[in-house]
């Protein structure tokens, strides 16, 4: 390793960094940090800073938590060789952010320059400062700091080479965050960035595996303790293992992501600019987890070890965690793994006697792929259907297995609506929850929620040194 001196924020100062380190391991990284964390509270819903309100902060302390970040960006560049346009471009995006007296931000030009897809390298660290917001954590645009490291073993690089070409998908880690990420999200998306405009096309996005794995590490422990199911020993020692996991989720996201654009699609696969019934999203989201599950299954009969783990990982992050978390608003997540058991339930997979869940492990990849080929059908029906009778074909086969909530217009049929509005229009006769949770559910969620409560922010290591859980017929 190279010792290279830099100039740092403060006149005269200069600090030694080493090639090749941790970036969160230099001093330059707390100090952004926390100028950062200093700056993310005066800033608006936009962005902006809005210096004449009540309580504001004086404009020259902005500029102070302005310049002590374009100081520590400056100062960690040499360790990021490959993120020098993006570094140079953020340095210049902040200063003009400054000078306009911090309006709404526009980092159009820094993120344009951004390009971790182009360097798939396993362990590569970056360092993204951005002004966004949060997927499922902050919905305003603040400022975030993100140190994270890419996840591209050669095993995954060569699927991906052969079989599930996805030039855009980035498998990242956290090392340290801002607050925005001490919440529930897990993605880092360009298209929650502030700028003047969007781009024509984005050329990355990236999942971060290691929060994924940890939270359905915990909840599944949990979930496993209290419905009483026995485990295989290879599953169960895989949700003990946190690398083991994260590769099982790395491989489950590249698979899921490519599908929304792929397979017979009857609307815009990312359903952009569109307005239509949340069980249509939650279908199209079930739809790409359970096509993931059906590659997984090949994957295991072509002997990759990764194959067995993404199957585990679909069926009980679905059947667990994505029914209970966040609010029965709309929650098409939610929806999906509701369909997903009670497909199983009623196919005699998953069996609730004697208060515990007994699972058919032999029967199950079958049938899970059986109602991946009901959705799919359903698609490609869909390409001849219009628009309202495709939804009404999606509200059919969910409703075949939950119940429709009593109170619902759509369970009653087109009859019980005005056809003659547009499609987008009849969404507002969806309620909120169309398909409430079963008794099953409500139970497991009031035994769940201090669990899945304490997964906001994870990380790997918050769940080292957790009790192991044990195997079918262990002592």
């Amino acid at each position: 390793m190279t010792e290279i001196f830099v100039q740092a924020g403060v006149a005269g100062a200069v600090s030694p960094v080493v090639t090749g380190s941790r970036v969160v391991e230099q001093p330059a990284w707390p100090r952004l940090k926390d100028a950062v964390e200093t700056l993310r509270p005066w800033q608006s819903a936009d962005g902006s800073i809005d210096l004449t309100a009540e309580g504001a902060p004086a404009a020259p302390e902005v500029h102070r938590a302005v310049d002590a970040i374009v100081a520590a960006v400056r100062e960690l560049a040499p360790l990021l060789p490959h993120d020098a346009a993006y570094l140079d471009a953020l340095v210049t995006d902040l200063l003009r952010w400054a000078d306009g007296g911090f309006e709404v931000p526009d980092f159009l030009d820094s993120l344009l320059a951004f390009q971790p897809a182009a360097h798939r390298e396993d362990g590569l660290q970056h360092l993204v400062v951005f002004p966004m917001y949060t997927q499922n954590g902050n919905p305003d645009r603040n400022f975030e700091a993100v140190v994270l490291r890419m996840v591209w073993p050669d095993w995954l690089a060569e699927l991906e080479r052969t079989r599930y070409d996805n030039p855009l998908f980035c498998g990242i880690t956290f090392e340290d965050f801002t607050a925005g990420y001490d919440t529930n999200s897990a993605v880092l998306f360009p298209e929650t960035i502030a700028v003047r405009q969007a781009p024509e096309r984005f050329s990355w996005g990236g999942i971060f595996c290691d929060r994924e794995a940890a939270r359905f590490r915990r909840v599944t422990k949990a979930s496993v303790d209290i419905l009483g199911i026995e485990l295989p020993a290879d599953i169960a020692e895989m949700i003990e293992n946190q690398e083991r996991c994260q590769q099982a989720f790395v491989l489950w996201d590249m698979v899921h992501d490519r599908t929304h654009s792929h397979g017979d699609l009857p609307f815009d696969p990312f359903m952009i600019k569109q307005r239509q019934p949340f069980w249509m999203y939650g279908l199209e989201e079930l739809r790409c987890d359970l096509t993931a599950f059906k590659e997984a299954v090949k994957l295991e009969a072509d002997g990759v070890p990764q194959g067995r783990d993404v199957q585990y990982a679909v069926l009980f992050d679905r059947m667990f965690r994505f029914p209970v978390t966040g609010e029965r608003v709309r929650n098409y997540d939610g929806l999906g793994g509701q369909l997903l058991f009670a497909y199983l339930h009623k196919h005699d997979v998953v069996r609730w006697t004697d208060n515990t869940l007994r699972i058919d492990w032999e029967r199950a990849p079958q049938v899970t792929n059986q109602l991946c080929g009901e959705i799919e059908q359903l698609y490609r029906d869909g390409i001849d259907r219009p628009k309202l009778v495709h939804w009404f074909a999606g509200y059919e086969l969910v409703s075949r297995f939950l119940s429709p909530h009593p109170g619902s217009r759509w369970a009653k049929g087109p009859d019980a609506l005005d056809t003659s509005l547009p499609p987008r229009k009849l969404v507002d006769e969806v309620l909120a929850d169309e398909f409430p949770l079963s008794m099953f559910y409500e139970a497991l969620r009031k035994k769940l929620k201090d669990v899945i409560a304490s997964t906001k922010g994870i990380t790997a290591a918050d769940e080292d040194g957790a009790q192991p859980l044990l195997a079918a017929g262990a002592a």
